[in-house]
């Protein structure tokens, strides 16, 4: 028997979904994370469907964003912008405070954020 996927565990689409959302909507209004919020676009829609498309096939769902753009190439399309230390920071900031809102089981949300964390470093190009 197959474990089950963190897609599948978060509960599918809706779930990443809401998780994307809750991720940008606290970059966009917190001031602690403004450099980070500086480096995106003033309108986050596109940047928001981008990353629910990379993390549904990230996570074991669907491959959304290669289906769309093909392979993520993250360090590639990530190379235009500084992405240091404090970048990674920030980013992981906004993304522990969406995973620690998810009804998830504790375990599931640390097996999450070392996922994240892991990818967010190999971002970093500064």
């Amino acid at each position: 028997m197959q474990a089950a996927s963190p897609y599948e565990l978060m509960g599918g689409a809706g779930v990443v979904r809401w998780l994307t959302d809750r991720f940008y909507d606290i970059m966009d209004t917190d001031p602690a994370v403004k450099p980070l919020r500086d480096m995106h676009p003033a309108d986050l829609g596109e940047s928001r469907e981008k990353l629910f498309l990379f993390l549904s096939g990230w996570l074991g769902g669907p491959s959304l964003y290669m289906e769309k753009y093909g392979h993520p190439r993250l360090r590639m399309r990530h190379m235009p912008f500084a992405i240091d230390e404090a970048a990674r920071d920030q980013w992981m900031a906004c993304m522990r405070q969406a995973v620690s809102e998810l009804m998830l089981e504790e375990e599931v949300k640390l097996q999450l954020l070392e996922a994240f964390h892991n990818t967010a470093d190999f971002m970093r190009n500064r």
